[in-house]
């Protein structure tokens, strides 16, 4: 692959992690958590920011926070059409289950033309959500968060809409669709502590410490 190919996919990378953070909460990344979450040298997050500044693409301020500038947000949001859309077409069309894709969906959003992404938007009737209840931003970049706030807010015995679950953890992906839910799901909380547990199907799920964190709600009904 070409060194300037496998620059563009770095820039792409970034700018999508620094936008995923703010996607369903406000507060801006910090060079020392993408460092973390891209599993890279702080030194070496740092020169890329720098470069991206350069590019135009995000605003950096000495030790703060990171954010994208309006071409910053266009690229990363392309970026996350893409790897959204692939994800929802190896579900759907390709019979992987919603615990595999992440990683497939990391590789293939650098290799497929636009001329394929939009024969799979085609397809799947362009949809708005993944698998996981994240957003899909349509080809013009336009996204609308939901009003939704994580389970770890919910009051126990509340009934609750499961909205978007991080797919960063594949067990808790495999528990929660063997007991069928997710995204449009109705539950009910039933404690937060020790361990979260949900009600569903007339069945107590547990989940592991931290589940909470990773489940988007809305208040049901």
């Amino acid at each position: 692959m070409p060194l300037s190919t496998r620059y563009e996919d770095a820039h792409e990378d970034y700018l999508k992690t620094i936008y995923s953070f703010t996607e369903w909460q406000d507060a801006p990344i910090t060079p020392s958590v993408l460092a973390a979450r891209l599993g890279l040298a702080p030194s070496t997050v740092t020169e890329m920011v720098k470069k991206l500044a350069a590019a135009g693409l995000a605003h950096h301020v000495k030790y703060g926070a990171i954010t994208l500038t309006d071409a910053g947000r266009l690229r990363a949001l392309a970026v996350i059409r893409r790897h959204r859309l692939i994800e929802t077409w190896l579900v759907n069309e390709m019979g992987y289950t919603w615990d595999e894709v992440h990683d497939e969906a990391e590789v293939l959003e650098h290799a497929l033309s636009d001329r394929l992404l939009d024969a799979i938007a085609i397809r799947l009737g362009d949809p708005r959500i993944d698998p996981h209840g994240d957003l899909i931003p349509t080809a013009s970049g336009e996204v609308t968060r939901p009003d939704a706030h994580t389970l770890s807010l919910s009051a126990p015995g509340s009934e609750v809409t499961v909205v978007r679950i991080r797919d960063r953890d594949p067990e808790m992906l495999r528990q929660l669709a063997e007991h069928g839910i997710g995204p449009g799901s109705v539950v009910t909380l039933v404690t937060l502590s020790p361990t979260p547990v949900l009600r569903a199907h007339g069945t107590n799920i547990v989940l592991s410490i931290g589940a909470d964190e990773m489940i988007w709600v809305a208040n049901a009904g």
